[in-house]
């Protein structure tokens, strides 16, 4: 389930626990799914002061994803 997040980039997010797959949704419109993502950091991403930032230093480099 995606929930809406307050950011100037980022429209929503979602997580699967049992897959450890992060689902990113732009506000352009377009999601992609990140692989192996601990829960621990799709936590820190909810809790971070800037969403955004927090995505582009700590997943987006750093993990595989695919465009949904």
């Amino acid at each position: 389930m995606m929930q809406k997040v307050e950011s100037s980039n980022i429209e929503a997010v979602g997580y699967n626990q049992s897959t450890e797959e992060l689902f990113i949704e732009f506000k352009n419109g377009v999601t992609y799914k990140y692989e192996k993502v601990s829960f621990n950091v799709f936590i820190d991403l909810l809790d971070a002061d800037s969403i955004g930032s927090f995505f582009y230093k700590h997943i987006r480099s750093d993990y595989a994803f695919t465009k949904l």
